[in-house]
């Protein structure tokens, strides 16, 4: 019989406690000096540390600067700094941090403005988290992961209506730049009924990070958020560690048993600062200079998103900046693989004054069939045929050689095209509730009319 194992009380205890802290504790001083400094990257010597590890370089009499190991090569260590590297120079020592890459969270986050860090933008006094979480976290087994069936509401009509988002799903908004990305960001984490959302905002403006705040999230909005901002003028290794601390928090609060809504501004812009290490580290350039590890580091990001075995899901939302509006971007394209969806926003139907410039036949939801009723089903594809119809004939009807009568289709078509163009057409402030949009579908669009 297994003989129990003996509990320690008292003085026996804290001595077993001092123990541990003394084999625990490191026993020589971790530090180099550095021995080179290239553009973005510092190379060091005479230091212990492993992949991702953070170290300090500290100029004489300045404060230290983070940096991040991010490669090795020739026995020195590869450092990107996440701060202004000025006075920093030849034998400057550089100390390992000796710390975990974790980020707090907790619910002393919701309502805040933070940065990669977790130090508050806001200028309230810094939140006290309940725990620390692995900045880097494991995607779920697949087997594990509940399938998505239940439906969530946006309350922006083109979604609820032809692009349905289910708990737990992941899409991507793809669009260039000034089409309406943040803006349709903001309409949907104001609106959609989830428990928390964690905004990143990576790599935009600085003036834009206030406006989206005030004009796009508003009072109601922030209250049940988290914002994580690294803005364009921060190093590539800050824009890197926001995207996985935002991911890291969501996961935090998924683990709760919470249904969190995931929104990242931009996913672009997070595979450009990646572009930068990888390129300054020596990676070999592919298409568009993008190197192979950010095409390995995309799925790892966005694998973290979903349900969970044990309750609670993340809704993810990438907004995708196609460079040149070219929707083959390779960006653009490998996103495209990974989500279970894509909206995309196209520059034409914004120069014509519709918004949300969601073009709804470029745009699909992979999981319409499991979130819609057979009714629901087709009459979501009836209208997206009639948008096709016209689509494809609209520059001979405008230019005068379609003949009414020739194509009872296109007939239709043309007589539903502006009660249709009313619906999937909406204000910033004109949350719509979506059972109602799908009756006014109903309505323009009776089984009998679509004969």
């Amino acid at each position: 019989m297994d003989t129990p194992a003996v509990q320690l009380h008292g003085p026996l205890a804290d001595a077993e406690r001092l123990v541990r802290r003394i084999e625990q504790a490191p026993l020589f001083d971790r530090s180099g000096a550095v021995v080179r400094l290239s553009g973005l990257l510092i190379e060091a010597t005479g230091i212990n540390a492993s992949l991702g590890d953070m170290c300090l370089l500290q100029p004489e009499g300045l404060q230290a600067v983070p940096a991040e190991v991010v490669g090795f090569n020739q026995g020195r260590m590869l450092l990107m700094p996440y701060a202004d590297c000025a006075g920093v120079g030849m034998g400057c020592r550089v100390q390992s941090a000796q710390a975990a890459a974790e980020v707090a969270v907790g619910d002393a986050l919701l309502g805040r403005v933070v940065d990669a860090f977790g130090r508050p933008l806001d200028g309230l006094p810094a939140p006290r988290p309940a725990q620390h979480w692995p900045l880097k976290g494991r995607p779920l087994n697949p087997l594990q992961r509940p399938r998505i069936d239940e439906l969530l509401e946006t309350r922006v009509r083109a979604i609820d209506c032809f692009l349905p988002l289910g708990k737990g799903q992941r899409v991507g908004i793809f669009a260039g730049s000034g089409v309406g990305k943040s803006t349709l960001l903001g309409m949907i984490a104001r609106e959609m009924s989830a428990d928390v959302n964690v905004i990143a905002l990576i790599g935009e403006r600085g003036r834009e990070v206030r406006e989206f705040v005030d004009k796009c999230l508003g009072d109601e909005g922030l209250a049940r958020s988290v914002l994580v901002v690294a803005t364009s003028d921060q190093p590539a290794a800050v824009r890197v560690r926001a995207a996985h601390a935002a991911t890291a928090i969501a996961e935090a609060f998924r683990a709760q048993g919470r249904d969190v809504l995931l929104t990242m501004d931009s996913i672009t812009r997070f595979a450009m600062a990646r572009r930068e290490i990888g390129l300054s580290v020596g990676e070999p350039p592919t298409s568009r200079g993008y190197t192979p590890s950010v095409f390995a580091e995309l799925p790892g990001l966005m694998e973290r998103c979903g349900t969970a075995p044990g309750g609670g899901s993340i809704t993810a939302l990438y907004t995708v900046l196609v460079e040149g509006d070219d929707l083959n971007d390779p960006v653009a394209d490998a996103a495209r693989a990974i989500l279970d969806g894509h909206i995309v926003l196209s520059r034409q139907l914004a120069n014509q004054g519709h918004y949300p410039a969601i073009d709804l036949l470029a745009s699909v939801s992979r999981l319409l069939p499991d979130l819609f009723c057979a009714a629901d089903q087709e009459l979501a594809r009836t209208a997206l045929g009639l948008l096709g119809v016209h689509a494809e004939n609209r520059q001979m009807v405008e230019i005068g050689a379609y003949r009414a009568g020739s194509s009872p289709q296109l007939d239709q078509a043309l007589r539903l095209l502006p009660q249709l163009q009313a619906i999937v057409r909406q204000g910033v402030d004109a949350a719509t509730p979506r059972e109602q949009a799908m009756d006014s579908l109903r309505r323009l669009c009776p089984p009998a009319a679509l004969q």
